[in-house]
């Protein structure tokens, strides 16, 4: 495996956008310490609070040799300083509040009334930092039949209706093999605090942000629950497919390697259709006549990759101007070009892992230093503090 280069912007030469804004984290696993660290790829000072026993990412997962703290862990939490609290006693909780005083966003995801229960609910938040966002990260939200209900991906997954499409025509409903909700519902928390932190900017006032794992996936459906109230459409599970575009799947080459195909658009369509020498046929002119003669095209399609290496099937795809890709697993995104020239994976304190999400001319993000050992940056970081507030008011 040939080694990544270092993140493009981990010499630190450039300022990141949300310098000066300063998080703080309760949050443990994926989704809620996700969005603190899109906010800390792009400068934002995130102070990683966790309890005695740690956050169970740090055990979730792969490891390196003789190392304690998982992949999954370094990943998440990148950029982050660490520092142990115990929120049960009087100490730890003195420590938090000297953090809040001044900080701009807390990011915390217990389930509901936890945070009230020790003695850190909005309320009181508000009141002694009144431009304080504080985003809250639940399985089922703040209130509802759900809301006490334990909440995991899998869970919002299979409620939101994503895992009844997934899975083969006849076959069972499906999971995602990847923690897909988290990284959906982290990005949402990151630009739901960003939006709440605009209006604190500009008016001085903090409020609270209900971001679910259910709402979150349950965003992502489409236009499925329209089709629903106004047509009673059920989507049935399709394989690779999807109701309004035909031709779109996987498909295997004559040489074994598998590609996926996608016609979004009639222009794109048409140009499929006239390389596999389809291009008069009637059944397929339309989005609406393509869908309703779905099992013909697909099996034309199907057939025409078959009876062709892959070599040969890109190429033609790419000559007429048609979407098309092998279907790469890690091995593969290791060694493709397009993922080493746009920097996509990077290595930063030893570790190999995505680059930043997004590009920005101006700020762009930066790798600094990955997740680090527990209680790390505590000593450090309470002495900064200290002075704004060893004591919770009275």
């Amino acid at each position: 495996m040939e080694k990544p280069a270092s993140s493009t912007q981990a010499d630190g030469t450039s300022k990141g956008a949300l310098e000066g804004v300063r998080v703080v984290e309760l949050a443990t696993v994926v989704a809620g310490p996700g969005a603190g660290r899109y906010l800390a790829d792009f400068g934002a000072e995130v102070i990683k609070v966790e309890g005695p026993g740690g956050d169970p990412t740090r055990r979730m997962g792969w490891t390196g040799p003789g190392e304690t703290d998982s992949y999954f862990w370094k990943l998440v939490n990148r950029n982050k300083q660490v520092i142990a609290l115990d929120l049960k006693t009087a100490e730890g909780k003195a420590g938090l509040w000297s953090l809040l005083q001044d900080a701009d966003i807390l990011i915390e995801n217990m389930r509901p009334g936890k945070l009230e229960a020790l003695g850190f609910g909005p309320v009181e938040l508000l009141r002694r930092n009144p431009r304080l966002v504080v985003l809250r990260v639940t399985g089922f939200g703040q209130d509802g039949p759900y809301a006490m209900h334990p909440g995991f991906a899998t869970i919002a997954e299979a409620m939101s209706g994503f895992s009844g499409l997934l899975g083969e025509a006849g076959g069972p409903p499906l999971l995602p093999p990847i923690a897909m909700t988290d990284e959906v519902t982290a990005l949402v928390g990151a630009f739901a605090a960003l939006a709440a932190l605009r209006h604190a900017e500009r008016t001085g006032e903090g409020q609270t942000i209900d971001v679910s794992l259910l709402n979150s996936m349950f965003q992502i459906m489409g236009p499925l629950p329209s089709a629903y109230a106004h047509m009673g459409y059920l989507q049935p599970r399709l394989g690779a497919g999807i109701p309004y575009t035909v031709p779109r799947g996987t498909y295997r080459c004559a040489d074994g390697v598998w590609v996926a195909i996608s016609s979004s658009s009639d222009s794109v369509a048409r140009r499929v259709l006239a390389l596999i020498g389809l291009g008069d046929d009637e059944r397929f002119s339309s989005f609406q006549a393509r869908s309703q003669n779905r099992e013909a095209l697909e099996a034309y399609v199907a057939a025409w990759v078959a009876e062709r290496p892959s070599e040969e099937v890109l190429r033609e795809f790419r000559r007429v101007d048609a979407a098309i890709a092998k279907v790469l697993d890690m091995k593969d995104i290791f060694a493709d070009e397009h993922f080493r020239a746009r920097g996509m994976i990077a290595e930063v304190g030893g570790v190999v892992m995505q680059d930043v999400v997004a590009r920005m001319s101006k700020t762009p993000g930066r790798l600094r230093h990955p997740g680090k050992a527990f209680d790390a940056d505590t000593k450090e970081v309470l002495a900064r503090f200290a002075t704004v507030g060893k004591q919770p008011e009275e």
